[in-house]
């Protein structure tokens, strides 16, 4: 009897393992893929009516009209009255780091202390969310993971959401080094408005010890080994982005002189509330800003209501290189949402095609990965899908096919099989 009830054990939590895991990952592309008849979007600002879109070993092979020469495929997908995009890409995202924000087990998105640049979230990204699988059916299908809190937060990675595990994952490791720049001033809600914070300057001269300290430790025999120093270098040879969180313009200002002084060669302002007061100074030194998603309210209670809406078409309009990012309440459940903050920037003066560079071509290049991916070019991985309408409307954003690195994925997700189940139901109860 014993026995047995292990053995029932063992066969329910098996049981509930099969319910709840992700979707098995799709296997390698096996035959080559052509998909005709599109409307296709090339994520460059370009589109192709009637288009065709070949792709063979997970790389794609052909970008044209539908009606041009092309090569032999072994699958055609006819996609007449559809739409082709270049998969998603969802920046500064929490998303496999954190499954339930309430079980604290679950959550791997910090380290305690301030200076963690050591830290690697591509180690505790968890390829089999359920949070990530949600994305997909959206057209989301690359991330950048991103650690938070402290100064100095950590090293993000870039990976694609169709894998079983981070190794099978990661499309960059460790792109950049995350730090949270402190506020020149508080709002206390004091009628007086701002206050000075007093321990600013302190707060970034510590930061700027911490790199001269790592800028000596990499020219010096570096013994004893330092963790924390060696994992800063490469932001003085270029090999990695230093994103800077920060909203202010002040703060901003100061994160421009900081970087030349300091010699940091990638910096990326992620946030940039008021990086339209500052638009000329990041186009004179060629800094990109991720900003904050735009299904929010304003900052400051002097701004316009639709300023979040507005504000990339400003900076796009000054020659900023804009993406958008995704950090906020709620943001791995909000993720799947990416497309409709772009589609809410063409809905507000932007360019459709431009609002769609922010989550594709444009966000791939402050990445680094645009030699990859962003845009339908032949020679990029086959990391795109099939929507029956305009993907950045969630009216008609609707997938019928996705591919990464020409796998064909499964868009099913605890919720898409909900649906099903309740529309059986009450189709039944006609």
């Amino acid at each position: 009897m014993k026995h047995l009830y292990k053995n029932l054990s063992l066969a329910l939590m098996l049981i509930s393992i099969s319910l709840t895991a992700q979707q098995t990952p799709a296997p390698p592309q096996s035959e080559s893929i052509l998909i005709t008849g599109a409307t296709a979007h090339l994520g460059n600002g370009d589109v192709i009516e009637n288009a065709a879109i070949g792709f063979d070993k997970g790389v794609i092979t052909f970008v044209g009209k539908a009606n041009a020469p092309t090569p032999t495929f072994s699958k055609v997908i006819n996609a007449e009255g559809k739409h082709v995009y270049p998969g998603f890409i969802v920046s500064n995202s929490t998303s496999g780091l954190v499954e339930i924000d309430a079980v604290k087990a679950t959550n791997d998105k910090q380290e305690t202390g301030d200076m963690n640049p050591h830290i690697r979230s591509i180690i505790a990204y968890n390829a089999e969310s359920k949070v990530t699988e949600s994305l997909r059916p959206n057209g989301v299908l690359i991330g950048q993971i991103t650690p938070r809190g402290g100064i100095l937060s950590g090293t993000s990675s870039i990976v694609q959401f169709d894998a079983w595990n981070w190794e099978d994952a990661a499309l960059k490791i460790d792109d950049g080094i995350h730090m949270n720049w402190p506020t020149s001033a508080w709002w206390r809600g004091s009628e007086k408005g701002p206050e000075a914070n007093e321990k600013y300057t302190k707060s970034v001269e510590n930061v700027r010890t911490f790199l001269n300290d790592a800028k000596a430790y990499a020219t010096g025999n570096k013994s004893p080994k330092n963790i924390l120093l060696e994992s800063v270098s490469a932001l003085f040879s270029g090999e990695q982005h230093f994103y800077v969180h920060v909203s202010g313009q002040k703060e901003i200002l100061d994160i421009i002189k900081f970087c030349k002084e300091m010699g940091i060669k990638k910096p990326v302002i992620v946030h940039g509330t008021e990086a339209y007061k500052v638009a000329d100074e990041l186009v004179a030194n060629n800094i990109p800003v991720l900003l904050d998603r735009t299904h929010r309210l304003p900052s400051h209670s002097d701004e316009d209501i639709h300023f979040p809406y507005k504000h990339a078409k400003m900076l796009v309009d000054k020659g900023v290189l804009v993406g958008l990012s995704i950090e906020g309440q709620m943001e791995r459940m909000q993720t799947r949402n990416l497309p409709f903050y772009a589609g809410t920037c063409a809905a507000y003066g932007l360019d459709k095609e431009e609002a769609l560079k922010l989550i594709t071509s444009n966000t791939a290049k402050i990445l680094g990965i645009d030699d990859k991916v962003g845009t339908l070019e032949v020679g990029k991985y086959a990391t795109l899908f099939i929507s029956e309408g305009d993907a950045l409307d969630m009216r008609t954003n609707i997938l019928t096919n996705a591919f990464i690195q020409g796998r064909e994925i499964s868009l099913e997700s605890h919720q898409t099989k909900l649906w099903k189940r309740y529309s059986e139901k009450y189709e039944n109860q006609k």
